[in-house]
């Protein structure tokens, strides 16, 4: 077991190098760079633009630009943000917070809804009307919400807010709370800016949960439905055992297999940072900022925002590959 987790860790390493490191190298060779964007719209002389180049190291070729970022990234100092004129790893590591707020958030809300609709269309008997009207609602429900691109998922969900006044459509805070949490430090001020916290995240809570449930939910359903045929399950219930233990004590530990196997993936995915959702809603997270940065044409900033979502990409497979081996020795000996 320690082998094979100490080979999916090199892994794990070795696609954070790579992912940051062409993610760098790609904005740079892309045409124009942070100063011809600062001043394209302002009609700068050329010597601005190359004193402002010179400034930041841009006027070097790539290959030096690329070998002191890696120096650097080493000493895990991804350099300072062009646009904010921070450290970068400081911007990342704020916007993570962020980021994992709202993922943490979406994944409790699809595995609380979609797991138990997943074993009820997986295992639910159909012999009576409304049993199959439930079923084919829920199913019907799984592959529209499947079916939604989150660009527009995203965009429905804050028409409708905007529609209703029910909730905000857009920010992690209102104005009011966020200068109230960073000019206090009383436990009721942070109380009441985790409360407009909790009021902002509705939206772009539902735009990412809603298609993950719906995955999950038809997954386990046939992972169900193929495990309550299984004849380990058919000897048990000829000796008495009650349908309930069956379904969720049997068969749903077989059937999470599938669900264990992409469940790391979809937390790395989610911490990496949902990039049109967060857009759509104005949610300060990963995502965000990565955009800002591929606009801004910042290299730094977007080297280290690849390599963030890089990490959390690898550790959610890592912990993906660490439950599928736990649960299943043969992987250990295979891999």
């Amino acid at each position: 077991m320690t082998r094979y987790l100490l080979r999916r860790l090199i892994f794990a390493v070795l696609l954070v190098f790579f992912v940051s490191s062409l993610a760098l190298l790609l904005v740079g060779l892309a045409p124009g760079d942070y100063a011809s964007e600062l001043f394209g719209g302002i009609g700068a002389s050329p010597e601005q633009v190359a004193a402002e180049r010179a400034s930041h190291g841009l006027d070097r070729p790539l290959g030096e630009q690329y070998a002191a970022w890696l120096g650097r990234a080493a000493r895990l100092d991804f350099g300072n943000s062009l646009l904010y004129r921070r450290p970068v790893i400081e911007l990342v590591r704020q916007r993570a917070v962020n980021t994992a707020i709202l993922a943490l958030a979406a994944l409790l809300l699809a595995t609380g809804v979609g797991l138990p609709l997943g074993v009820f269309t997986g295992s639910a008997r159909t012999g009576g009307a409304s049993s199959r009207f439930a079923i084919g609602l829920v199913r019907t429900a799984s592959i529209f919400l499947l079916s939604v691109p989150p660009l527009l998922m995203s965009l429905l969900l804050v028409f409708l807010a905007a529609r209703t006044g029910w909730l905000p459509v857009g920010g992690m805070t209102s104005a009011a709370a966020a200068d109230v949490g960073l000019q206090a430090s009383g436990f009721s001020n942070w109380v009441a800016l985790a409360r407009d916290v909790a009021w902002h995240l509705p939206v772009p809570v539902l735009a990412l949960a809603l298609p993950i449930a719906a995955m999950l939910e038809r997954l386990l359903a046939q992972s169900m439905a193929d495990t309550v045929g299984a004849p380990f399950i058919l000897c048990a219930a000829a000796r008495g055992v009650s349908r309930e233990r069956l379904v969720w004590r049997h068969a749903l530990r077989v059937a999470l297999r599938p669900i264990l196997a992409i469940y790391g993936l979809i937390i790395g995915t989610l911490l990496s940072g949902s990039f049109m959702v967060e857009i759509v809603t104005a949610w300060p997270g990963l995502g965000r900022l990565t955009y800002d940065a591929l606009r801004g044409r910042d290299v730094y900033l977007v080297a280290g925002c690849a390599a963030a979502g890089a990490c959390f990409l690898a550790i959610g497979s890592l912990l993906s590959d660490a439950a599928q081996a736990a649960i299943d020795p043969r992987l250990r000996e295979v891999a």
